[in-house]
């Protein structure tokens, strides 16, 4: 067999003529006929095309369900899984933090999470749906109850929208219009009438057409002058999945020509090379490839796998009977259909054959135009329609131009994914008494878990909105909210995202005009990364540096920390005055000048030229730099004292080193500060090399009980909320106890190493 007969099959051609509809509609008597090339390539005619009648008989062509069944059952399945993942249950009391005070996003004011039990019950409506779909059981039901909780969530946290999450529901959509029970389902074994039989081929032509959407919308996006100069994702290029690579490339073109150019290569092909015949053997192999390493890459859930579930939807449609058939006969009793063929149905549109009785035995019978029916044409109308709009919604950011800054649009509908990063350099929030006059600060991100809200416009206004509702609790009348949120994208300059003059509560938002107090991206800055570079390797590695751009007219408030010395601002562009608030002077500083500012201090950065200004700021973590000298003679001495080359007996304070050897590495009480934090990262580094040199029994034994101890205290929690909503609430004793039960972590927990490293990266941010 050859190789386009083994996994073929394209984005309208995988219903195939050749491969299961020819043999029921054709009869045995009639000639083969000469396929065009068109035919040969896409699978149908020009003809097919060339008329309203002949598209939707086309889009109606019976075809083959048993790859869509397929499809079916790993979707829900994901689906099941990613419940307690990417949506949540296993966290979700921490999630909505019930009767808490808590600033939401949702995408209408109006829509508010049930109270937290409830929420539970959504959950549970959601797991049903997944299984039902999985399943294929009340297939109708399932799909509806799957998107309806599925949506409701979608809608209800902006702060959590993302590409996959918006696939997932249009996935869960699109399956509940189409019939995905014909194949391997509990509804076929209930109804022997739509068991294995034909779906249309709308059915597969949707699919694949929004994966074909995914992957190219994706690449088009990429094209992006950041993405193709390697500046987007170009620390990807340091994990370690890129190390083999590193052999023969340095660390730089791997960023460029892997990273960068491999994504947006293989996002452009990936659709045209899954969609014919003499390219999607080749092609599945780099594209699984890509998913395994996104999986490893990006805390992205199920979406790698999901991914991975599309691919075979665009092989023949009968690719699973063939691949079963190779299965020992004794488990055909549990496995898909293989061999029978698929009966009729009324979904879809059959050629009719007509022949005179005298002409019967001399002349093949002759095909006549089908019948359609309203369903038929109505079904066709919604293809159309819905594959336009997938088309349409990337590019709606003319209609939707007050939702992000800098990438102007719904975000999350847009395919958007990985192209931009963000860094935070400076977060203040001003409150303003209204009455009084009085000013503070808010700390960032108080009522609310999310940081999302600093890159968006609309959930910039929601938060403001919320924090004017809840700070009158506090004392503080008519509040005025003022944000001042630095962000570089792209490694570009750090720069204002909004305008901090104005009070973001009583300013006018709309998601359909431009909002004036969105700043606006200094593009024309851009090519000073390539300095950047130049710069940053002309420094040593105990030195850091910070680049920051403002707009005329506008200053900086910025506090050095006592660690900080040797802190100076160099003017790279335009005038600035350096006000040093404590000494009450100010200092001009122009383009090549630079100043020194004191530490444990605040000082004023004003942009007095008409153009923006750019600087920098140099500085030395003298703490770091100290505790890093430290732990370097610490280390020294270890191993003089392991390799007996010591001495000299050890101080008290220092004889830890020595028993951290004898203790393999356990815990060690240490009274100086010093030691201790040395102990603790030696052990961190011993815990990184162990994981990392783990077997793939060890690895999959680590990931299993990880996975096992989520989904356990999701499920646990579910149950105790099912018997509040059922029995009412227990004691509070019993409920704390059932909580505990809940939140019970494997022996191998990760927890304390997590919190092992907390500490660590604390430190090491002094």
């Amino acid at each position: 067999m050859e190789a386009r007969d083994a996994i073929a099959g394209a984005l309208v051609s995988s219903d195939g003529e050749g491969q299961t509809s020819h043999k029921t509609a054709a009869p045995k008597t009639e000639p083969t006929q000469t396929k065009t090339r068109m035919e040969k390539i896409f699978g149908f005619k020009k003809e097919d095309l060339t008329s309203w009648h002949g598209l939707v008989t086309l889009l109606n062509r019976p075809t083959d369900p048993a790859s869509l069944g397929i499809f079916r059952c790993l979707f829900g399945l994901l689906m099941a899984i990613d419940v307690t993942q990417e949506r949540g249950l296993s966290h979700l009391d921490y999630k909505y933090l019930d009767g808490a005070p808590v600033c939401r996003f949702p995408l209408f004011n109006l829509l508010q999470p049930l109270p937290l039990d409830w929420m539970y019950l959504v959950y549970v409506i959601l797991f049903l749906g997944s299984l039902g779909i999985m399943l294929g059981c009340f297939y109708r039901l399932s799909c509806l109850m799957f998107i309806s909780a599925y949506w409701y969530i979608f809608f209800l946290d902006k702060t959590t929208w993302n590409n996959h999450s918006y696939l997932y529901g249009l996935i869960g959509f699109q399956l509940t219009l189409m019939d995905g029970n014909r194949y391997w389902s509990i509804d076929g074994l209930r109804r022997p009438s739509i068991r294995n039989a034909h779906v249309p081929l709308w059915n597969y032509t949707l699919l694949r057409t929004q994966i074909f959407i995914v992957y190219f919308i994706a690449g088009i996006k990429k094209l992006d002058a950041d993405w193709v100069e390697g500046y987007s994702m170009s620390y990807l290029a340091h994990h370690w999945l890129f190390d083999p690579f590193k052999v023969i490339l340095p660390v730089e073109l791997v960023s460029l020509l892997v990273v960068h150019g491999g994504g947006l290569i293989l996002d452009l092909t990936a659709g045209y090379l899954l969609f014919f015949d003499l390219t999607r053997p080749y092609a599945f192999v780099p594209i699984s490839y890509f998913h395994c390493m996104n999986s490893q890459l990006f805390s992205i859930g199920m979406f790698s796998y999901t991914m991975l579930a599309t691919s075979p939807l665009f092989c023949y449609p009968d690719w699973p009977r063939r691949f079963f058939d190779h299965f020992p006969s004794v488990l055909k009793g549990v496995l898909p259909f293989t061999s029978v063929e698929p009966q009729p149905s009324t979904s879809c549109v059959y050629q009719n054959e007509q022949t005179s009785s005298s002409e019967q035995r001399q002349t093949p019978a002759v095909p006549k135009a089908p019948k359609l029916k309203l369903k038929h044409k109505l079904r066709a109308i919604f293809a159309i329609i819905y594959i336009a709009e997938q088309f349409f919604l990337p590019y709606s950011h003319f209609i939707t131009q007050g939702y992000n800054n800098w990438t102007n649009g719904l975000y999350g509908y847009s395919w958007d994914m990985m192209v931009h990063s963000r860094s935070h350099q400076h977060v203040k929030i001003t409150y303003k008494d209204g009455k009084t006059g009085d000013i503070g600060y808010l700390n960032p991100g108080v009522f609310t878990q999310s940081r999302r809200w600093k890159d968006h416009g609309d959930m910039l206004k929601q938060y403001a909105t919320c924090l004017n509702h809840f700070l009158p609790r506090y004392n503080i009348s008519d509040p005025e909210i003022y944000f001042d949120i630095w962000v570089s994208i792209n490694e570009r300059f750090q720069q204002r995202i909004f305008d901090p003059r104005v009070d973001i509560v009583k300013a006018e938002w709309s998601p359909f005009r431009p909002n004036p107090w969105l700043m606006p991206l200094l593009v024309d800055l851009s090519p000073w990364r390539t300095k950047f570079q130049e710069i940053e390797g002309s420094l040593d590695n105990q030195t850091e540096i910070v680049f920051i751009a403002d707009f005329p007219g506008l200053h900086l408030e910025n506090f050095v920390s006592e660690d900080l010395g040797n802190t100076s601002i160099h003017v790279l562009q335009g005038n600035v005055n350096v006000e040093i608030v404590e000494e009450k002077k100010n200092y001009t500083v122009k383009p090549g000048e630079q100043i020194k500012v004191p530490a444990g201090a605040y000082h004023k950065v004003y942009t007095v030229s008409e153009d923006p200004s750019c600087y920098m700021y140099i500085y030395v973590n003298t703490t770091e730099a100290a505790l890093q000298e430290n732990f370097t003679k610490l280390f020294e001495l270890q191993e003089r004292v392991r390799n007996g080359t010591e001495t000299e007996p050890l101080p008290p304070e220092l004889q830890p080193l020595a028993a951290a050897d004898d203790d393999g590495g356990a815990e060690v009480n240490a009274t100086d500060p010093v030691v201790r934090l040395f102990l603790k990262r030696q052990r961190r580094m011993k815990e990184v090399k162990k994981r990392r040199e783990a077997g793939v029994l060890e690895r999959l034994e680590r990931f299993a009980v990880k996975k096992y101890y989520t989904m356990r205290r999701g499920f646990l929690m579910t149950a105790i909320a099912m018997r509040n909503l059922a029995v009412g609430l227990p004691p509070l004793e019993q409920l704390t106890r059932e909580v505990e039960f809940a939140n019970m972590k494997g022996p191998q927990s990760d927890a304390a190493t997590d919190e092992r490293l907390k500490d660590e990266v604390g430190h090491g941010e002094l």
